[in-house]
C-alpha cells in the first residue's frame, strides 16, 4: 500500500463529475489498484475513490499547472469503465509504501456469519438449480463467502452481508476479478446478497454487472410468521 499524505486538488469523471478544492488529504493506492481519497473527517467513507482494476499514471506537470504550483499530476483511469481521476499535487508531505501482505479476511458478528451458514444450506433462495461448490472460497485477496454453480455450471460468487453498502459491493467486484484470472472457473458472475441493501450499493451492483438479491433472516430460520396465523 502506497501512503501520500500532500494538498491536492481532484477532478473525478465518470458516472457523474465532481471536484474536490485544493485541501491538504490522505492518498491511499492499495495493491489491487484502487485508489482511494480521505480527509480528517467525514468518518471512514473516502471523499472520492477509484475502483479496480485501474492505472495510476503519474507525470510532470504542465507549465501552467507548474505556475499554479502544483509538483506532480496523477492520472487514474478505470480499465472496464470510462471512469477517470486527476489528482494535482502540490506540498507532499510524506510519501511511503508498505507491504501488508495477504488479508485474512474480516470477522464476521453472529448473524452476518449464520445468515452465510443459513443460505449456504438453502441455495435454491439464489436461484433454480444452484448448487453450493464451497463456502469461503479462497481468492489471493481473500476468501468469498459461498461460491455456487447455477443450472447452467457456470459460477457463482456470492457476497453475504447484513447490511449491504457501497464497500460490500466494491469487495465482491475485487474478488470477481481474481476468479475470473481462473481458466477454469471464468466467466464467474456475482451476487450481492444481504437483508437490506442501500441504494447507492444497488445502483453500484448494477453498474458492475452484479445481481442483488435479499435475504429474509426470520424466514431462513424457519421463524412462526404471526401474520399467517388464524388465531
Amino acid at each position: 500500500m502506497r501512503i501520500v499524505v500532500a494538498e491536492c486538488a481532484v477532478d473525478y469523471s465518470g458516472r457523474l463529475d465532481a471536484h474536490l478544492d485544493r485541501a491538504r488529504r490522505v492518498i491511499m493506492v492499495k495493491a489491487d489498484s484502487s485508489v482511494l481519497i480521505h480527509s480528517d473527517g467525514g468518518s471512514y467513507k473516502p471523499l472520492n475513490w477509484m475502483a479496480p482494476p485501474a492505472t495510476v499514471h503519474e507525470r510532470a506537470p504542465e507549465p501552467h499547472e507548474q505556475a499554479d504550483g502544483v509538483t506532480a499530476v496523477w492520472e487514474v483511469a478505470h480499465a472496464k469503465t470510462d471512469e477517470f481521476l486527476r489528482i494535482e499535487l502540490y506540498d507532499v508531505i510524506a510519501d511511503l509504501t508498505y507491504d501488508l501482505g495477504i488479508e485474512p479476511g474480516l470477522m464476521k458478528d453472529g448473524v452476518e456469519a449464520h445468515l452465510q451458514k443459513l443460505l449456504a444450506e438453502q441455495v435454491f433462495l439464489l436461484g433454480r438449480g444452484f448448487t453450493l461448490v464451497r463456502r469461503e472460497y479462497p481468492t489471493p485477496i481473500g476468501p468469498v463467502d459461498l461460491m455456487c454453480q447455477d443450472d447452467d455450471g457456470a459460477y457463482v460468487a456470492v457476497e453475504v452481508k447484513r447490511r449491504g453498502e457501497i464497500a460490500g459491493v466494491e469487495q465482491l467486484a475485487r474478488y470477481l476479478e481474481q476468479l475470473d484470472k481462473d481458466p477454469r472457473l471464468a466467466p464467474v458472475r456475482g451476487i450481492f446478497a444481504a437483508q437490506e441493501i442501500k441504494p447507492q450499493a444497488r445502483t453500484l451492483a448494477d453498474d458492475r454487472g452484479i445481481e442483488c438479491v435479499i435475504l429474509d433472516y426470520d424466514a431462513m430460520r424457519g421463524l412462526d410468521d404471526p401474520s399467517t396465523r388464524l388465531f
